[in-house]
């Protein structure tokens, strides 16, 4: 094998892929970045100017193809700065990362320097540029013209810096010298004065993150070039060793190689340990704080878009990778670039969920930052300790003791956990020169000093720090500090692993179960794949019931995100291909802790129980980190030319392309490797070749979850321009898979409905669901948006279109005004314009922000059916789009926005009550407080045209309706067959059933009734109460219900086996209201007192077996029965006399009398069907009713009324019936006003 197959066939391998140094272009000069945002009225010196790879090594590799313009765009994201020697030139260190299509990531590691410039070209230019900045600052100083602000603004110095050099001759230059200048000033430069330097940056391409490694790599080779005494070996030997003869270290393995002045150690995981994270999470914690923390990592978790700010780059890498590492097993999914340079920074307008980290200029404002995207945005401050959270962000499950098992980890490595501030770590990490003092601390790595040498060690260590500063030698550290910075990276190891542990074991707990709700319905993968996206391959439904309650509203929109379903589409592939790595790991740890959990508490109950692994795994990597595995080859001299590589001290040297270009077999390393991995090689070649259309396949599985990755790093306005193609194609995808899922979930709620389910889990989809949608629209609305008010894009769109309309039209009719459209049999069919619900919402606006309004809005047009079509309106007025909108933006994409309008059509075919039920207690308050009016429309429908009534309704949600009669005129009596009642902002139509007579003397005398309603469609009466949005709920009993319970024959035939069980279901009802969540919970009342409640059974009960001497078989009441029988007692009481009677005087037969006598003295009308009600629903709100009940059994006119074979003549029938009610007595109810009104009891 020749040099050149050896280094690209073995690049999988290596430590490093690339080794790159960017710079200024001495050939080309300098080229000012346009892209950096700076003005030209800032001093030429403290400008950027274009930098480029001036070499890398090798050329390129066949599985990672070097990318020039991102790597350089990276490298030094600011581009170059100029200094002189009145500044600071510390060096800086930042890293980055880069995502490849299939979905793998390159860490570069970049140390930025200063190098003082030797170029005449490059000096003359510098001062050519200060010269003009000058000149053109002093004329627009002292002239404030129109002409000379205008010949300032149009400065030379846009062009290229080479070419205005070669445009001026000597005389010129020095002509321009001879202007007056402030040379002293900051930011000035004088070259016969000051020092020019210009930053250099070299850089480390590997395949795995080894920060620690990589950063100790290249400050020594940095030293080394900035040293006045030579390297041992020319610089080309140590890039050309951690390039070719450096491997990566082997699973569960550490390896020690060479850098420039000492050993270096890298370790990996193992198989059964977490995957390998160096980024100091104890530092990612410091800055943030751990309460930040933990909420920025439950906005990664719900994927929604996070923009880190913070003036250092490495500090936004540190945060991105921290919170990255604490997801495993998930995988972040979307766009994810830590650092955005400038020529980047149109991604912000992505409408994709992504993790960007952009750089906070020196005194720049978070006001000054125009963000296209807030709504669903988490903005990080890193520098002043910020987390600006999206509204309504889930609380990750068991927050509160997660923080305090985390704020215990950092305690115990002395970090606090509200934060503090960081030390930035020393660029530089030299090592002792002393060939001595280095074999003693390789041999302490290894563990091969013992005894008598191990002491002598820990004395001169001792000794060392006792020295304080004093130096071990020229240019190197003391013994003392030596072992801190070992002490040091072995701390944040340790520190790495535990918090990871911590939060892996979280998702362990929450996820244990997660197999067994995992849906394998495909025969193979083929069939799998084809039918993706109508295939549901996870019960969410289920592993939400068996959740605790606290947990179900973060775990419901975890369960939406890409990166769970990713998770659960690994699973489901492992049927037939391998698990992915992560995904087994989970798994075998699963496997593990159920061997031996032994505890069988209920998972909703479940106790918070902190991580046990936390010591192990952290005692693992010390052991790694404190004795070496393996040892890699030392640097050695190349076969190079005589002169090549002379060292010349402070300046990089340029490097030899013939001995670095590729690898050279002129020692025995590359053959003994090849031969000692020989086994692994074709193990990876086989499962390399299986795998070869499980690997397609899986980029076929998640083709529409991800986006090209590598197109995202080019500037280029041909890429930018496809790039936004992408997201406008992203957003209709998301688009159609939303509304499909929405209506595949409004279907199954349905089925849950009919009694298949349970009615609080797919309720909490659903809602869930609707928000996603919510969020859908804010990054359509928001992707190019150039003009915003707010943070909802969308409600600004919406203002803008507002105000628009108000200087064309008249305004439009508000929400209370009647306008076309009436009742017919009991259907209204008006709907609101935009502009109506715009403005019903922002009389609801105090408490609600932008969001708040633009989600409110969404909400109501979704439950009137409008969402479609008031969207349309929207975008018609294409002059305020073309005003809004910049040229790319999605809704300037005519077909794609048509097609996503006719996604959103769909939703019509299901109904939602969306707002009626988020939005109740805004408007309620708003009621109180402002006395707000929601304009309904009533029609009281009578069976004749007889008279006219009044009603009264409750407001919003409407199940009661108080309906009164004004007992006057020719015909005071009037049968009322129903009463239509509809909202006129919702669009809804309550029926309230009555079937009874109003009026005195007829029916049972009643002058005012409460009826109990149900939501019908807008198609008509016939399919009232089959509405698909709300079940059927009961409605006030009918009038041939009350029928059958006033007609002596139909009572006569009641089986008292139908009457018994009525009684049964009712309290049965009762029983499940409160034991669902309170959010999920129905209309008590209608329970109480509607068709088939405990009203009107327990009504069927007394009614059973009643005997009556009435002529003509007319109707009775159970209310004549009562009053009787309390004035018997009454009677009987007061004579002393109970009539041989087994009913014993008490405080229950006292409250009967004192409560039927109380609602027989209430100046309501509310006739004898009403009183019994009344007396019901007092009864059991009291917990009075499983008394009275034996009461009324054991009263002497019991006998007499009521037939032998009467279930209240029954002894076991009364006991039971009693029991039943018994059970209710442990629940709290509370009655509706309408109810309970004129009685004070």
């Amino acid at each position: 094998m020749n040099g050149t197959a050896a280094a690209t066939g073995s690049a999988s391998c290596r430590f490093a892929h690339y080794f790159v140094v960017c710079g200024v272009d001495t050939e080309t000069g300098l080229e000012p970045d346009d892209g950096a945002g700076e003005g030209f009225e800032q001093s030429p010196i403290r400008r950027s100017f274009k930098s480029k790879v001036l070499v890398h090594y090798p050329e390129s590799t066949d599985r990672n193809p070097f990318n020039k313009d991102a790597v350089n765009m990276l490298c030094m994201p600011r581009g170059l700065s100029f200094r002189t020697q009145a500044d600071r030139l510390d060096p800086q260190f930042h890293s980055f990362t880069m995502s490849f299509d299939d979905g793998t990531r390159s860490y570069g590691f970049v140390h930025t320097f200063y190098e003082e410039v030797t170029g005449a070209q490059i000096i003359t230019a510098m001062q050519t540029l200060y010269q003009m900045h000058h000149v053109e600052h002093h004329s627009a100083s002292s002239v404030s013209s129109p002409s000379s602000s205008s010949s300032s603004a149009s400065s030379p110095s846009t062009s290229s810096m080479d070419s205005l050099v070669s445009s001026l001759d000597e005389s010129d230059a020095e002509s321009l010298a001879g202007v007056s200048a402030c040379f002293g000033c900051a930011g000035s430069f004088d070259p016969a004065r000051d020092t020019l330097y210009v930053s250099k940056a070299i850089c480390l391409l590997t395949p795995l993150p080894f920060l620690q490694a990589a950063r100790q790599f290249l400050s020594q080779l940095h030293q080394a070039v900035t040293s006045h005494t030579a390297p041992p070996l020319p610089i080309e030997s140590y890039i050309h060793n951690i390039l070719y003869e450096v491997p990566l270290p082997p699973p569960g393995r550490s390896l020690r190689f060479h850098g420039v002045q000492g050993p270096i150690v890298c370790q990996r995981p193992g198989p059964g340990e977490l995957p390998l994270g160096e980024y100091p999470l104890g530092e990612a914690f410091s800055l943030l704080g751990v309460d930040n923390m933990v909420q920025l990592i439950t906005c990664v978790l719900l994927e929604t878009q996070v923009l880190l700010c913070s003036q250092d780059y490495q500090r936004l890498m540190t945060v991105a990778e921290g919170v990255t590492t604490l997801l495993f097993p998930f995988q972040w999914q979307h766009i994810y670039l830590p650092i955005v340079s400038a020529p980047l920074h149109h991604l912000l307008d992505a409408p994709v969920p992504f993790l960007l980290g952009i750089q906070r200029r020196e005194g720049a404002q978070r006001s000054s930052l125009h963000l296209p995207h807030e709504a669903n945005l988490c903005f990080v401050d890193i520098d002043n300790r910020c987390v600006e959270a999206p509204e309504d962000l889930p609380v990750f499950p068991e927050q509160t003791e997660l923080i305090q098992e985390l704020s215990e980890v950092l305690l115990r490595f002395g970090l606090p956990p509200q934060g503090g501030v960081i030390t930035k770590p020393a660029t530089a990490s030299p090592r002792m020169s002393s060939l001595v003092l280095e074999d003693l601390m390789e041999d302490r790595r290894n563990g091969n000093l013992g005894g008598e040498e191990l002491a002598v060690l820990e004395r001169l260590q001792a000794l060392a720090r006792r020295c304080g500063e004093e130096k071990m030698s020229d240019g190197g550290k003391t013994l003392g500090h030596v072992f801190e910075e070992e002490e040091e990276e072995l701390k944040a190891a340790k520190l790495n692993v535990q918090l990871r542990e911590v939060f892996a074991g979280r998702f362990a707990a929450m996820f244990g179960r997660y197999e067994e709700f995992v849906i394998h319905s495909a025969l193979d993968l083929d069939s799998w794949l084809s039918n993706r996206e109508g295939t549901f391959s996870f019960d969410k439904g289920s592993f939400l019931s068996v959740q605790p309650a606290s947990h179900l509203h973060f775990l419901s929109h975890f369960l939406e995100t890409s990166m769970f379903s990713s998770f659960v589409d690994g699973k489901v592939i492992s049927r037939w291909a391998d698990r992915e790595p992560l995904q087994q790991l989970f798994d075998s740890r699963l496997e593990r802790e159920r061997l031996y959990d032994t505890d069988t508490e209920d998972s909703r109950n479940c106790r918070y129980r902190k991580c046990t692994t936390v010591f192990e795994s952290a005692q693992v990597i010390e052991r790694r980190l404190m004795k070496a595995d393996h040892t890699a080859i030392h640097p050695h001299l190349l076969d190079m030319k005589i002169g090549q590589g002379r060292h010349q001290p402070g300046y990089f040297p340029k490097l030899q392309a013939d001995v670095l270009a590729q690898g050279q077999n002129t020692n025995k390393w590359s053959g003994r490797v090849t031969a000692s991995r020989r086994t692994d090689l074709k193990r990876s070649t086989v499962t390399e070749h299986s795998g070869v259309d499980n690997e397609q396949r899986q980029k076929h599985t998640f083709a529409r979850k991800n986006l090209r990755q590598s197109k995202l790093l080019d500037p280029s306005l041909r890429a930018v321009t496809q790039t936004h193609r992408e997201f406008a194609e992203w957003l209709l995808s998301e688009c159609r898979l939303k509304t499909k899922r929405m209506l595949m979930e409004r279907m199954g709620k349905e089925s849950v409905e009919l009694g298949q389910g349970e009615a609080n889990i797919t309720g909490l989809q659903e809602n869930t669901l609707i928000h996603g949608l919510c969020d859908l629209l804010e990054r359509t609305w928001g992707h190019g948006l150039q003009l915003k008010q707010g943070k909802s894009a969308l409600w600004s769109h919406l203002l803008h279109y507002q105000a628009a309309r108000g200087k064309t039209e008249t305004p439009a009719e508000s929400p209370g005004q009647r306008s076309s459209g009436s009742f017919d049999d009991g259907t209204l069919l008006l709907r609101g314009s935009l502009i109506q619900d715009m403005r019903f919402i922002q009389t609801m606006s105090e408490g609600l922000s932008e969001v708040g309004q633009a989600r409110a809005w969404i909400h109501l047009a979704l439950e009137k059916k409008m969402l479609s079509q008031h969207l349309k309106e929207l975008l018609t007025n294409q002059q305020l789009l073309r005003q809004l909108y910049k040229p790319h933006a999605f809704l300037l994409c005519e077909e794609e926005r048509e097609q996503f309008l006719f996604h959103l059509l769909s939703l019509n075919t299901v109904d939602y009550l969306c707002f009626t039920r988020v939005f109740t207690s805004i408007t309620f308050q708003l009621n109180i407080s402002f006395g707000l009016c929601i304009p309904y429309r009533v029609v009281i429908i009578p069976m004749k045209k007889l008279s006219i009534a009044m009603a009264t309704v409750d407001p919003w949600v409407l199940s009661t309706l108080q309906l009164g009669q004004e007992n006057s005129g020719l015909l005071a009596k009037c049968l009322i067959d129903c009463v239509m009642v509809y909202n006129e902002i919702t669009g809804h139509t309550y029926k309230f059933p009555c079937g009874r007579w109003l009026g005195k003397g007829v029916g049972d005398g009643s002058l005012e009734r409460v009826l109990i309603g149900q939501l019908v469609s807008p198609g008509g009466e016939e399919d009232a109460g089959r509405w698909t949005g709300t079940p059927p709920e009961l409605a006030s009993p009918s009038q041939s219900v009350r029928a059958v319970l006033g007609s002596l024959g139909s009572r006569s035939r009641m089986l008292s086996v139908e009457v018994q069980e009525d009684m049964r279901e009712a309290a049965n009802n009762l029983v499940k209201h409160f034991h669902k969540p309170e959010q999920e919970r129905g209309n008590l009342t209608v329970l109480l007192c509607g068709e088939g409640g405990l009203v009107l059974s327990l009504e069927k009960f007394l009614l059973h077996g009643f005997k009556s001497n009435r002529l003509f078989q007319r109707n009775v009441f159970v209310w004549d029965f009562v009053e009787k029988s309390v004035v018997s007692m009454e009677t009987a009481d007061q004579m002393g006399d109970l009539h041989g009677s087994t009913l014993t005087k008490g405080p229950p037969c006292d409250l009967l009398c004192h409560y039927v006598n109380a609602i027989n003295a209430s100046p309501r009308n509310i006739g004898k069907e009403g009183k019994f009600q009344l007396l019901v629903c007092l009864g059991i709100r009291d917990r009075l009713l499983s008394h009275w009940l034996p009461l009324l059994a054991e009263c002497h006119l019991t006998a007499r009324t009521y037939e032998e074979g009467a279930l209240l003549r029954d002894r076991a029938a009364v006991h039971s019936l009693s029991r039943i009610l018994h059970t209710l007595n442990e629940f709290a109810i509370t009655l509706e006003t309408a109810l309970v009104k004129g009685v004070d009891l």
